[in-house]
């Protein structure tokens, strides 16, 4: 037992054990067995935090080092929810046992989730009532959903008949949604998912901010959250499975900022069930927990991160892939893939060039100085920032342009681990003996609001202010002629002028289709696409791609659809 400067006793086991240990980030040098502890620089509370009496400074610091109450996990023999077995030594980088605020009112986090709803909603079904199409994932997706809520597999059609998702990317959890789309069959429910899924993701992440920066900070954080670009670009681009990884990250991170690791640890592991390459998140989490002194933690997360995607990859997926491979080795090479072996020669390759190429060209450097910037710079302090290294690197890695930059979805996973790191950061600079390092860490959250607004002209929440977002053109009436002249549970192969449009009652393929069908009906968009160079007479183009002979049924506007008459 030692005792502290106030004269109260202090348990030996809250002691560094190790010279030259750092306290979250704070060097202390080392102590001798015995001496007398100063802790003025962990005790003092922070600016505007309330002063903790006697009591609950001893009981934050039991719990700090892991030992059970008398009354509670000593009479009954149960372990607290403790990284192991070990006590924590104050050496270790940890979150704080005490956050500024115990339990802050969830409203106002509801409220900043709420108003994020309505700008998502507004951002996505614009898009949608314009008919401004960017991708065929929103029409996949349904057709994915859509076998899930049938009670049958995720059958996805437009990637070749019969073609089973789980094929493609591993997605399981895509069975979530398919309750909801049971009830409401259509493909603006998925866009209403995603907005509601990534306003979820707001309330703990807010919450959590709220916590450990006090009120209004944090809420300034959850806004910044809220309103950051890669939320944007993703909601703009209609629905992707990434969409599911947000609340999960946030509750996930949430969860670690308050160091219950437990809770962290389950939400985290459900990311193997979005999208094989989480499996990479998972173990930069393990990552991080080895920097927390969670090392018995650290170890499980990443062998099953890593364990999982290595499953996924080479097991799981190539069981449902038709040609029992996974598809996109070749996104890290030059190469397409033709099965596992070339891929880990893709993989091999893709390594090298993250090192000849991770900051060329410069759209690169752009990506990463937004990941930042948008965080005030100070997710830098924290090690949560590890977590998106592996996701940047397998984006760096190929030469697929559309991932190295700032729009599409795949930067909406990194904005919960970037915020959370912000969230990190800032209460590591708070504790630090440079008056300057704290002054800056009290402009953080008003920093990452400013940051935020200044980047939304760039960004698509520029649109929710231009008129010309929320107008239909003349071919939306004509796209809408053309939906009706192909009657429901007909098969048709289509570009992306209707495909996202047919999906929900329609077996759709897409016009490029390998499988060897006859579809019913053929309909392109003769005003964009095919390279400038539409085919002049569908009919034509429908017999010589798919054989029998077709009629053209319809072609006003910009529509063209041809209809099989034998």
């Amino acid at each position: 037992m030692t005792v502290r400067t106030d004269g109260s006793d202090v348990p030996d086991a809250t002691l560094p054990e190790r010279d030259g240990a750092a306290v979250h980030g704070v060097e202390v040098e080392p102590l001798a067995t015995g001496s007398v502890v100063d802790e003025r620089v962990l005790d003092e509370p922070l600016l505007g935090e309330p002063v903790l009496d006697e009591a609950a400074t001893d009981e934050a610091m039991a719990e700090e080092a892991d030992l059970p109450d008398a009354d509670d996990a000593t009479a009954t023999g149960l372990e607290a929810d403790a990284p192991g077995s070990e006590p924590v030594v104050v050496g270790r980088s940890r979150p704080r046992p005490e956050p500024r605020v115990e339990r802050p009112s969830i409203w106002p986090a509801v409220a900043v989730a709420v108003v994020a709803l309505a700008a998502y909603l507004a951002l996505s079904l614009a898009r949608w009532n314009r008919w401004d199409t960017p991708s065929w994932d929103n029409a996949i997706f349904e057709q994915a959903v859509r076998g899930w809520a049938g009670l049958g597999w995720p059958v996805v059609d437009i990637k070749g008949e019969g073609y089973i998702q789980l094929g493609d990317h591993w997605s399981p959890l895509l069975v979530v949604l398919a309750p909801f789309y049971r009830i409401f069959p259509s493909p603006v429910t998925l866009l209403v998912a995603q907005a509601v899924l990534v306003a979820i993701s707001v309330v703990p992440l807010t919450q959590a901010a709220r916590r450990w920066l006090g009120r209004t900070a944090g809420l300034a954080v959850g806004v910044a959250y809220a309103a950051s670009w890669g939320v944007q670009s993703a909601i703009d681009v209609q629905f992707h499975e990434y969409a599911l990884a947000a609340p999960i990250l946030a509750f996930g991170l949430a969860a670690a900022l308050d160091g219950k690791w437990r809770r962290a640890c389950l939400w985290i592991l459900l990311l193997l069930g979005v999208k094989e390459d989480m499996g990479l998140t998972v173990a930069g989490f393990g990552v991080v927990l080895w920097f927390w002194g969670e090392r018995r933690r650290a170890w499980q997360m990443v062998a099953a991160g890593l364990g999982g995607m290595a499953l996924t990859l080479f097991v799981l997926i190539p069981i449902f892939n038709p040609w029992h491979r996974y598809d996109y080795w070749g996104k890290l090479g030059e190469e397409g893939a033709t099965g596992a072996p070339q891929g880990l020669a893709g993989l091999v390759d893709g390594v090298w060039r993250i090192f000849t190429n991770l900051l060329s060209p410069e759209v690169k450097i752009e990506t990463i100085l937004l990941l930042l910037v948008v965080t005030a710079f100070v997710a830098l302090r924290s090690p949560l920032l590890l977590m998106i290294v592996p996701t940047m690197l397998w984006r760096y890695a190929g030469s697929t342009e559309y991932y190295w930059g700032s729009t599409w979805h795949y930067s909406l996973i990194l904005m919960p681990i970037v915020f959370a790191a912000t969230v990190d950061g800032t209460r590591l600079l708070r504790r630090s003996s440079r008056a300057a390092a704290r002054g800056y860490a009290r402009a953080v959250p008003a920093l990452t609001v400013v940051v935020a607004a200044l980047l939304v002209p760039r960004f698509p929440f520029a649109d929710l202010v231009d008129p010309a977002t929320y107008e239909r053109g003349s071919h939306v009436a004509a796209g809408e002629r053309a939906l009706a002249s192909i009657p429901a549970g007909a098969s048709v192969a289509s570009d992306l002028g209707l495909i996202v449009h047919l999906t929900s009652d329609r077996t759709v393929y897409w016009i490029g289709t390998e499988s060897p069908v006859q579809p019913d009906y053929v309909a392109i968009r003769t005003w964009s696409g095919w390279g400038g160079n539409p085919p002049d007479d569908v009919a034509r183009y429908a017999a010589s791609r798919f054989g029998g002979v077709y009629e053209v049924s319809f072609d006003e506007g910009g529509f063209a659809v041809a209809r099989r008459i034998g």
